[in-house]
Order: C-alpha cells, then sequence, then structure tokens
C-alpha cells in the first residue's frame, strides 16, 4: 500500500523564488470527503488520476495513476466538483530536499504554501528561512476543502 507522508506551510515573502520556472496545475475532485478523495490532474501535459484515503497526521494512504491528458481534461471540463483548483508548482530546492511551493490561482488566489514529503512523520526536516506557519494538520489548507471553502471566501 502506498503512503504518502508530507508537511505543509504557509509561504512568506518571495525569496524562495527564481530557482523553478513552475508547472502549471489544474485539479478537480470526482469525490472530496474526508474519508476518501479522488483527484484527477492534469499538469505538463500529463494526466493523473489520484485515490486518498483519510489524513491520520501527515499520513494517508495515496494512490496515483497515470491517465491520458485528454481522458484528464474531459473529466476536469465536465464531471469535477466546481471550482477546479488551478495553481503553479515550483520546485525549490532547500536542505538536501525539494520543496514545492503552490502558488494559487482563481478562488484560491492569494494563498502560498510550501510541502515537503517525508519518509516518517518524526523525520526531521529543515526549515526554509521563507515558510511561516504549519499547517499539516489544518484541513482548511487541504486541497480537496479549497473547492468547497475557496480562500477567497475566508
Amino acid at each position: 500500500m502506498a503512503k504518502e507522508i508530507e508537511r505543509k506551510f504557509l509561504v512568506s515573502g518571495d525569496a524562495w523564488r527564481g530557482s523553478s520556472p513552475g508547472t502549471r496545475i489544474r485539479q478537480g475532485y470526482l469525490s472530496s470527503q474526508p474519508e476518501r478523495t479522488v483527484r484527477v490532474r492534469s499538469a505538463g501535459g500529463k494526466g493523473t488520476l489520484t485515490v486518498k484515503g483519510k489524513s491520520r497526521g501527515a499520513t494517508r494512504d495515496e494512490f496515483e495513476y497515470e491517465i491520458p491528458a485528454a481522458d484528464a481534461d474531459i473529466l476536469l471540463d465536465q464531471l469535477c466538483e466546481r471550482p477546479l483548483v488551478e495553481k503553479t508548482r515550483h520546485r525549490v530546492p532547500f536542505g538536501g530536499r525539494t520543496w514545492e511551493v503552490d502558488v494559487f490561482e482563481g478562488d484560491n488566489s492569494g494563498l502560498v504554501v510550501a510541502e515537503v514529503e517525508l519518509s516518517d512523520e518524526e523525520e526531521p526536516v529543515a526549515i526554509p528561512p521563507w515558510v511561516s506557519q504549519e499547517v499539516t494538520r489544518d484541513a482548511r489548507y487541504f486541497n480537496s476543502n479549497l473547492v468547497r471553502h475557496p480562500f477567497k471566501t475566508w
């Protein structure tokens, strides 16, 4: 069984910029229930279908499958909950890891978060100076919740 272990932080400032041009991502949810999410994503000319289980701390089950990009676009345009989550993802090296900085657009414009994947929840992580508050356990920042409660409504 695949596991995703990641920590999520708010980003402050622009000191992280410049190391990656970023990849535009469109994603939507066929199911955004807390017990399970089914996500469709289009990024970099590829499509993916991802099924995630309920979060337990920073860990949850995750299964991801590549699907044809055209299928992903149809699912996003016709079947996913609204609004879609739109963002640009930047990959930023720091402390021997690659951090993913997501700059949200559309209904979530103004939100910038950084995530780092781990192999164990207790694994030590060097925290970059451009991150602030940790929001790993704050469900408001789950991408699936940004569909039901976009950042612009907070």
